[in-house]
């Protein structure tokens, strides 16, 4: 007997894939504002950030990280970005992926060395869409 897992998964709804498309510019509504616990309560309480030389699991861990990064080497930084792929992995379970990154302090574009490409891993929990997993990685060698 064979079966056909994609036949058991229902259409997401409307809301569902905006709550998705909408988890990018979540992060960087908390970064224009520098505020850390609103970064941070985008992640699932067990969520994962890794970055090239950085792996934080956890939402204080990950609040902590950014705190510091923004008295330190993101200090005045912007981030961009914006998805160019969404699907679903089942109702509750999605992947973005984005091209973007982090704007130097003044600057309208990004650089080589600070563009990336990301993969975010959501989860529908409670009837609200978070981040599991990021992961960043340089778009230009």
């Amino acid at each position: 007997m064979s079966t056909d897992i994609n036949a058991s998964l229902a259409e997401p709804s409307d809301e569902d894939k905006a709550a998705i498309a909408a988890i990018p510019q979540r992060i960087v509504a908390a970064w224009e504002k520098y505020d850390a616990d609103a970064f941070a309560e985008v992640f699932t309480p067990e969520g994962t950030l890794i970055l090239p030389g950085v792996f934080e699991q956890g939402r204080e861990a990950i609040r902590a990280f950014v705190a510091a990064a923004w008295d330190g080497p993101f200090k005045g930084t912007r981030v961009t970005g914006a998805p160019v792929s969404i699907r679903f992995a089942g109702p509750e379970a999605g992947i973005v992926i984005t091209q973007g990154g982090i704007l130097n302090p003044g600057a309208d574009e990004l650089t080589p060395e600070r563009s990336v490409n990301a993969s975010w891993v959501v989860v529908k929990r409670e009837g609200q869409w978070y981040l599991g997993a990021y992961q960043n990685t340089p778009r230009f060698a």
